[in-house]
């Protein structure tokens, strides 16, 4: 019998950066905040270096707009580190290469879960961001809601998966790209039985974050190589101790570049990846506004900081956008958008 060391458990070490710290007190009234965000108010940007102030306004289109896990708990996918969210340990990059056996487990999981997330549509944050003439949105999330969002818009603001997306498997061999759809109907082949066995509720499951639910029996789960090289499947997202491609760091720092400021919504900045960006606009003197319900590991990087609901925040900056005549316009007659 294979000890836990030889299947790889052992790798999955994940320290919370948010331990012991507590949801900050408004900076602002959101009404202040928005302001701001609508160029109505100075941006000013009081973390930077004291020399160069920025006082200047801007407008909506200057900001640039990176969101986490907690834009999308409406649409029913939960997070990893909300005030509700449960414990979970993540799959890592280096659990996920350790053993097969780490690969039955994630792929079992991810199989039951799938279902779920292509039932998931955008919630009323997403919509109504999406209308924002923002100068681009930075994802981490992998469940491609914005894009979703912005099909019904006209000219919608340009979006970066920074993390990767759920809808795509890649092999770690040859690099070629697979729907997941057809991943899911070759488990699905390969494990006519799992669910039964198992006693799962492939209806309704739990999911987390990235898409996979809680399991604890994998280890007869047949799993599918790539069918040109024999490689390792992989979806194609960044996993915890992976690292983003270069291509998307350069097309995110780009829009951040030329943003005039940074707005984070529902994202804890708990991973460097999304910090990175508070931290540069900080260095900048760019101003920074944080809108999330928890802890963030940039708070004491914010200019402004309010502890509303994302979806909450999003639909007053929308409507004194609108007040302004700067929302983008719907393509045909959804009212899902409407503000």
């Amino acid at each position: 019998m294979e000890s836990d060391v030889e299947k790889g458990e052992f790798v999955a070490v994940i320290v919370d950066p948010l331990r012991g710290r507590v949801r900050p007190a408004p900076s602002h009234s959101d009404a202040e905040i928005i302001n701001v965000l609508t160029g109505l108010a100075p941006a000013r940007s009081t973390a930077g270096p004291p020399a160069t102030p920025t006082v200047s306004t801007v407008p909506v289109s200057g900001w640039a707009v990176l969101t986490g896990a907690g834009m999308s708990t409406d649409s029913g996918i939960p997070d990893y580190r909300g005030p509700d969210a449960e414990p979970r340990k993540p799959m890592t990059i280096q659990t996920f290469l350790s053993h097969p056996a780490q690969r039955a487990r994630y792929w079992a999981r991810s199989w039951v879960g799938w279902p779920r997330m292509l039932r998931s549509r955008p919630n009323p944050g997403h919509l109504t961001l999406a209308r924002l003439p923002v100068s681009g949105i930075i994802t981490q999330n992998v469940d491609g809601l914005h894009q979703a969002a912005a099909e019904v818009v006209d000219d919608a603001s340009p979006i970066v998966d920074l993390h990767g997306s759920l809808d795509r498997v890649i092999c770690l061999g040859c690099g070629t790209l697979f729907d997941r759809n057809w991943v899911q109907n070759r488990l699905t082949e390969e494990n006519p039985h799992f669910a039964k066995t198992a006693g799962l509720d492939t209806i309704d499951p739990e999911t987390a974050p990235d898409g996979d639910v809680e399991l604890e029996e994998t280890a007869h789960f047949r799993v599918v190589d790539c069918p040109r090289c024999g490689g390792i499947l992989k979806p194609d997202v960044v996993y915890f101790g992976d690292s983003v491609p270069a291509a998307r760091v350069e097309e995110a720092n780009r829009i951040c570049d030329e943003a005039g400021g940074i707005v984070v919504l529902g994202s804890s900045l708990a991973v460097l990846s999304g910090l990175r960006f508070v931290r540069a606009a900080v260095k900048a003197s760019k101003p920074v506004v944080i809108v999330t319900d928890g802890p963030t590991r940039g708070d004491e990087l914010a200019d402004f900081r309010s502890v509303s609901r994302v979806a909450d925040f999003v639909g007053q900056w929308a409507r004194r956008a609108a007040a302004a005549g700067a929302l983008r316009r719907i393509q045909g007659d959804d009212e899902r958008l409407r503000v």
